[in-house]
């Protein structure tokens, strides 16, 4: 296994809008206040994590899944930091879901000889879906990181991304597994949200779940709006903040 492959995380839900992309973008908030140089792969064909990131996904040239061109030379600055590159999305991912895998562990393992390409950890951030796409990412990473709202919706579909794990590692990836999962826009107070909880450890296991859980808060949607970290909002995301700097410690320590 690649030194780059073991700090790579698949970001998954099959389901949208349970914040796949809030999750991904906060933990590279949170790495890049931490100092930590980071890649964010963003293979969700309508490429919110490239905007946000200051990269238009129009006008982006090479993605994850173009053969004739290296991840290196893929990798485009964030607007965020010096720290922070991003492999955009571009219109071609859409196609590409419903065919073969896209060669993302090779590609990876290229970073390993790139000198420039040091990167402390590697975020897939992958579409709703369990196509080849995601498969893909799984196929590429050491850790999949699953994303959960805590809601009966929310948790429609977790049995369907065990199976899936399940089938990359047999079939393509027997380094990986399920890492952690993050529960997301979690209210403060919630009979239900507690239940739901308690669900799904009883589904994946009470140590796979990564404390904190992330808060439901409105500042979060706004640093999205406005293409920034949300650490860059200081005590207006006081509580948001604290939980992506305690999240991340969890990314940082399975990537060494």
């Amino acid at each position: 296994m690649t030194a780059m492959r073991q700090r790579t995380f698949a970001v998954i839900n099959q389901k949208g809008g349970v914040g796949k992309t809030t999750v991904t973008l906060g933990l590279t908030s949170a790495a890049d206040a931490a100092g930590a140089r980071v890649l964010v792969i963003d293979l969700d064909p309508q490429g919110s994590t490239s905007w946000v990131l200051g990269v238009d996904p129009q006008t982006a040239t090479a993605s994850a899944i173009d053969r004739e061109v290296s991840l290196a030379d893929a990798a485009q600055p964030s607007s965020w930091s010096p720290r922070i590159d991003v492999v955009p999305a571009t219109g071609r991912l859409q196609a590409v879901d419903g065919g073969p895998l896209p060669p993302l562990a090779e590609r990876l393992g290229q970073l390993d000889a790139d000198d420039q390409a040091d990167y402390d950890a590697v975020l897939i951030d992958c579409p709703p879906s369990l196509g080849a796409l995601t498969v893909g990412a799984l196929s590429a990473a050491r850790h999949a990181l699953m994303v959960v709202e805590p809601s009966a919706l929310g948790l429609r579909g977790i049995g369907g991304i065990a199976d899936a794990i399940d089938e990359v590692w047999d079939r393509h990836n027997p380094d990986l597994e399920l890492s952690g999962v993050i529960l997301n826009r979690v209210p403060a107070s919630s009979n239900e949200a507690s239940r739901r909880q308690a669900e799904l450890a009883r589904i994946v296991g009470t140590s796979t779940i990564w404390r904190p859980s992330v808060p439901q808060r409105v500042i979060l949607n706004e640093a999205i709006g406005a293409r920034r970290p949300i650490h860059s909002y200081g005590w207006r995301a006081a509580d948001s903040i604290a939980a992506f700097d305690e999240l991340w410690p969890h990314v940082a320590l399975r990537a060494r």
